[in-house]
């Protein structure tokens, strides 16, 4: 007889939980997700007020088998799929399938997978959270709705094997958008002046910017203009009005969330969002240590929370104030957003006295890599500020007004471990200033000036793109790697370097929907629906209500599409290869594994 059976969801979590638990238990995975919708029909049974109709995922019986097995040999079944709503719901469907009540069957979750953690969740089990699992499931039915109505429009009058996603169609609209700006715009012409200064005691040269006359900004749009202005400071003696002298602070970036986690590895590791969420599994689920054996190295890594336990705070004082000195920390508590679902902690080291250099020869290149942000991030999140001494120095030429603007590191506080990156981040133009005095004379060494244009919008990056989704509610942090996977594994949108850009494939399609589904390709619905799914997650709504509620109108919209819309005809770009046949140049298309040459008398592919 098994005393405990403890049912995870991958073999490298269950093989990590195992070594903490004593006695006669066993621990075994369930791979995933064992029940689902079919893959051969929609499976919702909309004349039945959409029930889902689950069925065993193929490939799996011989595991369900060998569950069902220890399930009858075990006293007491724990279901410790991971802490979110996709484990709740996993938790759900193993009860369905093991025979058990989801009211009294053992629910226990580990936000970090530590001894503590794991014999604190085994005694103090929960039952199963149906507001949670119905939240999941209002996602999966309406996404299932969604993609299997209008998918088969678009292969019926476009093209077949594609798709469409109440997410992913609305995170290509914003790429095709941001792409229809870039080509929309028109550059502007501005031109800058610099004066490069002097002092007469040092001789210390300093670049001053002309900031315009008479204390009124001035922008400079020709060379006439320009001109002009360096005709009127011929001979023009130039003479120190204004020091101001002051202080600034640059706090540290609090704990990862799964997005700033997803976005900060794009920039600083050139992880694609993929990538970073499947080697942060491995360091959740437990890598094999020297003398520890296998260790969950950090809190879960889907979260949106940026709340940190008493416990991790006063490890992380320890390392602070022994590695770098008192002055070096500071107790610091971060606001999580006010939508955020506040589960789970920030994502942090679980053990924080293991540094990433002290265990770098047991990780992958890759999981150091992303363990040393994730350490480094956190660590600095409970670091004092970095100060600067701010020095500005405003200075007049017949009485057009220039401005040096200097600054010096103090103290560097947080950053002597860590600074956060930014997309297209521009740097502060600071020069180093010599020690001057009101109504000084300066000399000028120089007075240069400079043609530039303004530019457009940069593309979305994976990184850029994630944000953008999070500030506008679109999808959840579980989402956005799976929602660019598809989009670029569709062809909807291609990488340029690391920038995101729609083909014409996607272009075409996204007009189609925006044309013909201009309610549900929306960034507002989108947002608004993730609240509804909230609500539910809650126990503030039912989300049969939520579908119900969707599913008239859009029925209805995609009668009217389906009777109203024609034929939309691809075009294909020609290549400089006959085809052999009938001699006409054939066209570039993409089929599984990417472009092919096709004759263009054969229209669909």
């Amino acid at each position: 007889m098994i005393d405990k059976l403890v049912i995870v969801e991958s073999p490298a979590k269950a093989n990590t939980i195992k070594k903490f638990l004593g006695g006669n238990s066993k621990v075994v995975a369930s791979m995933g997700h064992i029940r689902d919708l079919p893959k051969s029909k929609m499976g919702i049974d909309i004349e039945h007020d959409f029930e889902p109709q689950y069925i065993n995922i193929r490939g799996k019986a011989s595991l369900i088998n060998s569950l069902k097995k220890d399930a009858k040999e075990a006293k007491n079944i724990y279901l410790a799929t991971d802490p979110d709503r996709e484990g709740e719901a996993i938790a759900w469907h193993l009860a369905y399938i093991l025979g058990l009540d989801p009211k009294t069957v053992y629910r226990v979750t580990f936000n970090e997978i530590t001894k503590n953690a794991v014999k604190n969740g085994i005694a103090n089990p929960r039952t199963i959270d149906l507001n949670l699992t119905d939240a999941q499931q209002a996602r999966r039915v309406m996404d299932r709705i969604v993609g299997y109505k209008i998918s088969p429009v678009l292969w019926k009058k476009v093209q077949k094997g594609l798709s469409a996603g109440r997410v992913q169609s609305v995170a290509v609209k914003l790429i095709v958008e941001r792409e229809e700006e870039i080509e929309k715009f028109i550059p502007e012409e501005y031109w800058n002046i610099t004066l490069v200064a002097s002092d007469k005691a040092t001789k210390t040269k300093f670049d001053c910017k002309f900031i315009g006359k008479n204390g009124k900004k001035q922008e400079l749009h020709s060379k006439e203009e320009v001109d002009k202005v360096l005709e009127e400071l011929e001979g023009a003696r130039y003479i120190v009005k204004e020091i101001k002298k002051g202080e600034k602070k640059r706090t540290p970036a609090p704990p990862f969330t799964t997005s700033t986690m997803q976005q900060e590895a794009s920039r600083k590791l050139n992880f694609a969002i993929k990538k970073t969420m499947s080697v942060a599994q491995g360091l959740y689920e437990g890598v094999k240590l020297p003398e520890l054996g296998l260790t969950g190295l950090i809190t879960y890594m889907r979260t949106d929370s940026t709340r940190i336990s008493e416990e991790a705070r006063a490890g992380a004082k320890e390392v602070v104030t022994s590695k770098y000195g008192e002055e070096y920390y500071e107790n610091r508590y971060y606001k999580t957003k006010s939508e955020a679902q506040d589960a789970h902690e920030g994502i942090r080291p679980t053990h924080i006295e293991i540094s990433p250099e002290s265990i770098k020869d047991s990780l992958t290149p890759d999981q150091y890599k992303l363990y040393r942000l994730i350490y480094n991030r956190f660590i600095a999140s409970q670091m004092s500020a970095a100060i600067y001494d701010t020095l500005t120095v405003n200075i007049d030429g017949n009485d057009y007004n220039f401005r040096a603007n200097g600054q010096t590191l103090k103290f560097k506080g947080f950053m002597a471990l860590y600074v956060e990156t930014e997309d297209n981040e521009k740097e502060e133009e600071f020069t180093k200033i010599p020690n001057l005095q009101v109504n000084e004379e300066v000399k000028k060494e120089d007075i240069k000036s400079k043609q530039s244009f303004t530019e457009p919008p940069p593309r979305y990056t994976e990184a850029s793109l994630v944000k953008t989704l999070e500030e506008k509610g679109i999808g959840r942090p579980s989402t956005y790697a799976p929602t660019i996977t598809t989009i670029i594994t569709r062809r909807y949108i291609e990488k340029i370097q690391k920038q995101l850009a729609p083909t014409d494939l996607g272009r075409i399609v996204n007009k189609l929907l925006i044309e013909n589904f201009a309610d549900i390709i929306n960034v507002e619905f989108t947002a608004k629906i993730e609240e509804e799914f909230d609500k539910v997650a809650v126990g503030d709504e039912k989300w049969k209500d939520v579908i119900r509620h969707f599913y008239g109108p859009f029925s209805k919209n995609i009668e009217r599409v389906e009777k109203e819309l024609e034929h939309v005809k691809l075009e294909y770009e020609v290549s400089d290869v006959p085809c052999e046949k009938c001699g006409r140049m054939m066209v570039i298309k993409f089929g599984k594994y990417g472009k092919f040459l096709a004759c263009p008398r054969i229209s669909r592919m």
